[in-house]
């Protein structure tokens, strides 16, 4: 078998280095991410400079991108001429990750041999000579020592292949000679423990570069068939990587899926294969060219990864995350707490990489578990978070027409939850002003759903760190209407045709008055979209993803959201809405009307120069709860007479919170909160028509009328302090719907919402107040009688 070879061809050279550099420069909105870094060669005696070219992982799966190499290094030769050093892979994807590696593409577009290389875990590491026969390695994106850690990637790869170099008395000039006389990068992985562990275990027996490719030095990607790849193994002593060779593309995933049941081939752990074959778009049209694909064993491997990862968390001193293998997770660390308590040293070589591995097989063989049976043991058990019954966040990640309003007006009807729109927020700075309202919602609401689209990674980033900076204790769920590649052209024509058929009945896509306008717009959304990926940055930030289709019924995807959260948040979502409330709720929903609009300006026509101001239509503020308000001067004064003798036990909270300035400036009772009209719905009617009488004197939030509020005792834990209160008004008018009518005094801090006061006052009821239950109370002696006032508050928005 011949070995493939191309030259340089400094023209394709150049014209891939302009689409770099202009790639680079532009940084366009909806484009792609390119960086540039420049190394020194180490020992190169012409003083050879390469330039490393990063691309974003996710910006792979796009189709207008220069270059797919993972891993590419340029270089100018002596008559200044660009030439590539360095030639990673063309990126390759996992089986069903992108359209093309979906099973049916696979059977109809490639054609064998297929090879079947197993996928080493290491560190990969390129390897390449260059014009003055010096010998280049590299890691993914640099080559030589870096200041930041302590040996690098490349670095460590270099000492190994010196070592096994001297081994068989050749240089490293030797190599380079070879590999620049064929135009190829040596692409091998460094496994070796001693090194840096990652998930298999690579002892002093196993330890080495391992080669599994020899690339062309092109633009287009062009790779050795394995066989011969082998070959050069045996010859410059690199360790091999196992290959099987099939011709029929059947046979090869009934083998594949065989080896997946076990995690093990030949007697050892594997993390999964390479499969190496040719592929073509269009078989009756265009040629075959070189195409990798995987196919990765996801378990026990992730539940290892996660492992790792919670270790390293703990060691830190940061709580741990995890979302799957809950249970089998929770007895790991309870034993991994143990072990590091009891052995000092142990975390600082895990930090460094070393010990990951004794100490999880440590923990198997403690359990009498193999990997693959701890990570079955809970395999379809979901994170069920009993303890969470508030402050949720929903965040769709969806384009224009998905239906993400609607089911936002469906959960709010069916539970009175917040609801915050940004497209009814105008002017600057947007995105913070939208967070700091969606956490505002969470005073007064168990869960508020953040409507906006979060298309792009940068827009989730952005509430997802906004929130854990300002709630840490929040939890964030994402509503993922998935856009698959598939799928696209469908979710268009079913998006498009939704949003023709409302016409303007939308803040921002008035389709009814300027239809090819806004298709382009909703165009522009689908473009920028970027996919939901639950295991890399950002979006690993949800701690809960729900996964809709944008093409099915708002109805259906309803039912999936709340089915999911009563899974994931019992507590929250304690039973599943009977069909007929949904179907309620999502005829409540496709009744709403915004009473908020935007005027886009048209940025397609350059001689527009009056563009059109955003209109904003005063939006009716609607009444959140009302209220009975009484001079703050005076419970303040009640509070002082009651504490000043207690013990020092007793008046802890109340110091603690005068101290941190946590006791509420303006003290109220609530009456009656939107969030719980539903159940009092005369009432709520009641309190309405009263409201909408002030609002029409032209004052929304005047007085509706007193009340007499008799101050009877304070009750307190350690996180939150209320006043209970007796009302009374000549002609009965004011009625309290909660179980014990109060004023909220204070909380400790923001995590505790002042909603919390009736959870401590029905637990005052039940168990009352003593160490035991630690709840405390203070009767007031004089019981006094305070004037009220009755008004109504109205929502932000």
């Amino acid at each position: 078998m011949a070995a493939p070879y191309m030259p340089q061809d400094p023209q394709a050279v150049s014209s891939l280095l302009h689409a770099l550099e202009n790639s680079r420069k532009e940084k366009r909105r909806g484009g792609f991410s390119v960086k540039k870094t420049t190394y020194d060669v180490k020992g190169s005696q012409d003083g050879i400079q390469v330039d490393s070219w990063r691309m974003q992982d996710w910006d792979y799966k796009r189709r207008d991108m220069p270059t797919y190499a993972r891993g590419l290094f340029t270089a100018k030769t002596r008559r200044d001429g660009p030439e590539i050093a360095v030639r990673g892979y063309d990126k390759f994807f996992n089986t069903d990750e992108v359209h093309e590696t979906k099973w049916e593409n696979i059977f109809t577009r490639t054609q064998g041999p297929y090879e079947l290389t197993l996928k080493e875990n290491g560190c990969i590491i390129f390897i390449a000579g260059l014009e003055d026969e010096t010998l280049i390695v590299c890691s993914k994106h640099s080559t030589g020592d870096r200041s930041d850690i302590q040996v690098s990637h490349a670095s460590a790869g270099e000492v190994r292949l010196e070592q096994q170099l001297a081994a068989i008395g050749k240089t490293k000039r030797d190599l380079a000679r070879e590999l620049r006389k064929r135009n190829v990068t040596a692409v091998a992985e460094l496994c070796d423990d001693t090194f840096e562990e990652h998930i298999l275990a690579y002892g002093p027996d196993k330890a080495g570069l391992y080669l599994h490719g020899l690339n062309l030095n092109m633009p287009e990607f062009a790779t050795y068939p394995s066989p011969l790849v082998q070959e050069f193994a045996d010859e410059w002593a690199f360790r091999k990587t196992g290959l099987i060779m099939m011709d029929d593309i059947q046979q090869v995933k009934a083998f594949l899926e065989e080896v997946a049941e076990t995690g093990a081939h030949d007697g050892r752990d594997v993390e999964g294969f390479v499969v190496r074959c040719r592929m073509s778009h269009d078989p009756s049209s265009v040629p075959y060219r070189d195409w990798f694909f995987k196919y990765k064993f996801e378990e026990p491997y992730l539940m290892y990864r996660q492992w790792r990862e919670c270790t390293k968390a703990l060691i830190s001193g940061k709580q741990p995350k995890f979302k799957k293998h809950t249970k089998i997770t929770e007895e790991y660390l309870l034993y991994a707490r143990r072990r590091l308590a009891a052995d000092p040293k142990l975390a600082k070589e895990y930090s460094n990489n070393h010990g990951i591995i004794s100490l999880r097989n440590d923990f198997l063989n403690f359990k009498n578990l193999k990997g693959a049976d701890a990570a079955n043991m809970d395999e379809l058990d979901p994170l069920v978070m009993t303890e969470v019954t508030r402050d949720v966040i929903l965040c769709p990640i969806a384009t224009i027409g998905c239906g993400k309003t609607t089911i936002a007006m469906g959960l709010t009807h069916l539970f009175g939850w917040g609801h915050i729109q940004n497209d009814n927020i105008s002017g600057k700075g947007r995105p913070p002003r939208f967070t700091k309202m969606v956490l505002n919602e969470l005073n007064d609401h168990d869960a508020v759903i953040a409507d906006r689209n979060n298309a792009q990674r940068h827009e989730r980033k952005q509430i997802i760190t906004d929130v854990k900076l300002q709630h840490a204790t929040a939890k964030l769920v994402c509503l993922n209407f998935k856009h698959d590649e598939e799928s696209i052209d469908a979710i268009r024509q079913v998006t498009q045709e939704r949003i023709i058929a409302r016409g303007d009945n939308h803040q921002t896509i008035h389709a009814a008055s300027d239809k090819d306008k806004f298709i382009g717009v909703m165009e522009g959304f689908i473009n920028r979209f970027e996919p939901c990926n639950p295991h890399a940055r950002p979006d690993d930030g949800f701690d809960v993803f729900i996964d809709l289709d944008p093409t099915a019924g708002s109805r259906q995807n309803l039912e999936t959201v709340v089915t999911q959260l009563h899974k994931f948040f019992p507590n929250l979502v304690k039973e599943v809405p009977s069909p007929e409330a949904l179907d309620d709720a999502i005829e409540f929903a496709l009744g709403y009307k915004p009473d908020f609009r935007h005027d886009i300006p048209d940025r397609g026509k350059k001689n527009n120069k009056q563009q059109q101001q955003q209109t904003k239509v005063e939006k009716k503020r609607k009444m959140e709860y009302l209220s009975v308000s009484v001079p703050s001067q005076e419970v303040n004064t009640v509070l002082e007479r009651a504490f000043k003798g207690a013990d020092s036990s007793t008046s802890r909270l109340y110091m603690q919170l005068k101290q941190t300035r946590r006791v509420q400036p303006k003290f109220h009772v609530t009456l009656l909160h939107r969030a719980a009209s539903k159940d009092h719905p005369d009432l709520w009617h009641k309190y309405t028509l009263l409201q909408n009488q002030v609002e029409a004197t032209g004052n929304p939030e005047g007085k509706l009328g007193e009340c007499d509020v008799m101050l009877e005792r304070v009750v307190f834990d350690d996180r939150i302090m209320a006043i209970v209160v007796r009302l009374s008004d000549q002609d009965d008018q004011w009625q309290c719907v909660n179980r014990v009518a109060h004023i909220t005094v204070g909380t400790r801090d923001d995590s505790v919402k002042p909603k919390e006061s009736n959870d401590l006052l029905a637990r005052w009821l039940e168990v009352g107040s003593s160490p035991e239950t630690q709840i405390g109370e203070i009767v007031f002696t004089e019981k006094p009688v305070l004037k009220g006032t009755v008004a109504p508050v109205l929502a932000r928005f």
